[in-house]
């Protein structure tokens, strides 16, 4: 990514338009965003009523979100290229039509197999929101505001995250599960109308300008196999099994022929010059392990506050919104502040704040209960939203205009795999200092889990810092060479 400018450099994107069509396609974009973050969140409290409604066990019923997050995990990349090939825009609509209609087939669906053919649709759709929303944003707003636009979108994902839960409750209450569904159909098609009427159909020309190349179906289709797979193997119902290892060898032969067909490919999906790239790299195993950590608080929150503390359902319900609900107000003055200092700087900062609220984590309950487990809450997660805007920014900001797309679907897979990841490995994690079988174990037995748990992820913060600064210096090292040559002659 030598070939752009730095992140300092403060240009007004192509197509980008301060008027009031920009701040259409900015709301656009975000409500796109908000609609495919509810897809998740707000199914998940409907899988006890589904459970009934449909006379299906537990184990399956998850796949209502299971088939959802692996359609998302193994389109995303593909679904960024084809913005790239197509026209972001127009693939973009295209998706939100797709989510619409999978909603309402969700809704309408007459048995659990259909239903779950549905949510897979869904989930596809959902791949072309998220990868195409982060790669539209330079193309809707000036580049010194790019902070701002990512943090927003930031915190309508957090929206969505924390709003999902009561909204799906409520929809159930008054309408039965059917409506959880229907109501995200509304929701894409505003965001359809605001896109069409906001975004420009394709950026403005310039002369720099690379050509669109074609799609590399072959990659794609090797790429979405290998992922499934391994998405298949960290979700097994009961853990690691002869099965999951065996999908771990099919991802690993997978991805080495993968790579093998994107080194004869004359359209690569994923060029392998780009993963040599050091911010890029560093980028996205950041990515990948800052949702690792993400999902450990999701893993662990529950069990500790009601084996532990011993709160009820409700309480526990209203204790875990508390980061979703603090994402959502920090994101835009974060990404605000992005936008007044140096991106890369920031997301270590971002690392930073994460390392240490991990640490407070595995400290502070022991002490002090629930105000202590709070406190460590709200340092991770304004540390989780100030990364989160400053690496897209600085990523976004240096990416040719030509791979956008891809580029965005890349940083989305990295955190979907975060997350799958974290679920598996930290669950593990947690299970193991827990003593093995945490739905049984003791409060301190549980609070031990706690503690190693959140060491762990203090740990992978403190990790991903010194990735970030390797990454940003090794980055730096080439423009040094030539100013130091320049100076000798």
């Amino acid at each position: 990514m030598t070939d752009m400018p730095p992140s300092s450099t403060r240009t007004t994107s192509p197509g980008a338009d301060p008027s009031r069509a920009g701040r259409l396609g900015l709301t656009g974009l975000a409500l796109s965003m908000l609609t495919a973050s509810l897809g998740v969140s707000i199914a998940n409290v409907a899988l006890p009523t589904l459970a009934h409604a449909l006379d299906v066990p537990f184990q399956a019923v998850q796949w209502v979100v299971l088939a959802y997050l692996l359609a998302v995990t193994v389109a995303i990349v593909g679904a960024g290229r084809l913005g790239d090939a197509l026209g972001r825009r127009r693939v973009l609509s295209a998706g939100l039509v797709l989510f619409a209609l999978a909603s309402a087939f969700c809704g309408l669906a007459p048995s659990f197999g259909l239903l779950i053919a549905a949510r897979a649709l869904q989930g596809l759709g959902a791949a072309v929101l998220m990868a195409l929303t982060l790669a539209l944003v330079r193309e809707t707003v000036a580049a010194e505001r790019t902070g701002a636009a990512m943090g927003l979108l930031g915190t309508t994902s957090a929206i969505g995250t924390a709003l999902g839960p009561s909204m799906g409750g409520l929809l159930i209450a008054a309408a039965g599960w059917r409506a959880v569904f229907i109501v995200l159909v509304p929701a894409a098609l505003a965001a359809l109308l605001l896109i069409r009427r906001g975004l420009p159909a394709a950026p403005t020309p310039t002369p720099t300008t690379a050509p669109r190349q074609g799609l590399d179906l072959p990659g794609t289709l090797v790429l979405a196999f290998s992922l499934g797979a391994y998405a298949l193997a960290m979700t097994r119902p009961h853990g690691p099994d002869t099965a999951a290892f065996i999908l771990l060898g099919i991802t690993a032969l997978g991805i080495a022929i993968f790579v093998a067909v994107e080194r004869c490919a004359r359209a690569p999906l994923i060029r392998p010059a780009a993963l040599r790239e050091p911010l890029l790299a560093s980028a996205l195993i950041c990515n990948l392990l800052i949702a690792t950590v993400i999902m450990t608080t999701l893993v662990v929150a529950p069990f500790y506050l009601s084996h532990t503390l011993g709160l009820g359902t409700a309480r526990v319900g209203l204790v875990m919104s508390v980061g979703p609900v603090l994402s959502a107000l920090t994101g835009l003055p974060l990404g605000r502040l992005v936008d007044r200092g140096d991106a890369g700087l920031m997301a270590v900062a971002g690392l930073a704040a994460m390392a240490t609220g991990a640490a407070l984590l595995a400290l502070l309950p022991t002490w002090f209960g629930l105000t202590g487990y709070l406190a460590g809450i709200l340092v991770l997660t304004p540390g989780y939203q100030l990364f989160q805007a400053a690496n897209n920014t600085q990523i976004m900001a240096k990416v040719p205009a030509d791979r956008r797309g891809v580029t965005s679907g890349m940083l989305g897979l990295a955190r979907n795999l975060g997350l799958v990841t974290g679920a598996a490995v930290m669950g593990a994690i947690f299970a193991a200092a827990a003593g093995g079988n945490v739905t049984t174990a003791g409060a301190d037995a549980v609070a031990r889990g706690l503690r190693i748990t959140f060491a762990t992820a203090a740990l992978l913060m403190l990790t991903g810092i010194v990735i970030a600064l390797v990454g940003r210096r090794v980055a730096e090292r080439p423009a040094s060479a030539v100013r130091s040559r320049r100076d000798r002659s």
